[in-house]
């Protein structure tokens, strides 16, 4: 068993917030090796965030973030279960970050799970006559369909907030992060809505 010194529990609690014991534990199951202990809480981080999300999140903040001279602004909201978190300023730095985000990288819906029918179905069938047509005909439609299907989840973690890598992390996705501030603010949070404005592109892009 790998011996685990104070600083390298202090280490992992700095960069992940976890607890003092939850860290020593995570580093004890990782040998004392410090990627797989993040990992570690990673995973115990989600599990947490997924019992954490069947309650209700009917508070929050709708924050803001205006970009590149004035040129790009984000307005979204974001839920949390009581009024006291959407005070906390781990929960203000998270708006911040996610309102950052949108800026950023431009997502066009929170989730997968709201994408138009009719925008999925039409990115399908591109994304399949794509395939056909760089086989040549050579491949069978079982062989295009899961092409497609791989694309159309790389569109997904492209346009979806939730799914895309996270500016200030590109190891994490957005959704890491949130189950990260779930599991330590101890609180359901959720991304409402959401809407990106720039100078010269003529509406919003509304989650």
């Amino acid at each position: 068993m790998a011996d685990i010194s104070s600083e390298q529990v202090k280490r992992l609690r700095d960069q992940t917030g976890a607890g003092m014991m939850d860290c020593k534990r995570a580093l004890t199951e990782a040998g004392g090796e410090f990627d797989r202990a993040v990992e570690v809480l990673r995973t115990k981080g989600l599990a947490t965030a997924a019992k954490k999300a069947e309650r209700a999140a009917n508070q929050g903040l709708i924050g803001s973030y205006i970009h590149a001279g004035g040129r790009i602004g984000v307005l979204i909201e974001v839920n949390c279960e009581t009024d006291f978190v959407a005070r906390n300023e781990e929960f203000l730095q998270l708006v911040h970050d996610l309102a950052m985000q949108v800026a950023a990288a431009n997502p066009a819906w929170v989730s997968r799970e709201q994408a138009p029918a009719e925008v999925v179905e039409n990115e399908r069938r591109i994304l399949k006559a794509q395939a056909e047509t760089e086989s040549g005909g050579k491949k069978p439609p079982q062989v295009i369909e899961k092409i497609a299907e791989g694309r159309l989840d790389k569109f997904f973690k492209e346009r979806c907030l939730l799914e895309q890598a996270y500016i200030k992390d590109p190891d994490r996705t957005v959704k890491d992060l949130m189950a990260e501030k779930i599991a330590k603010i101890g609180e359901n949070i959720s991304v409402g809505r959401f809407a990106r404005f720039a100078v010269g592109e003529g509406g919003p892009k509304a989650g």
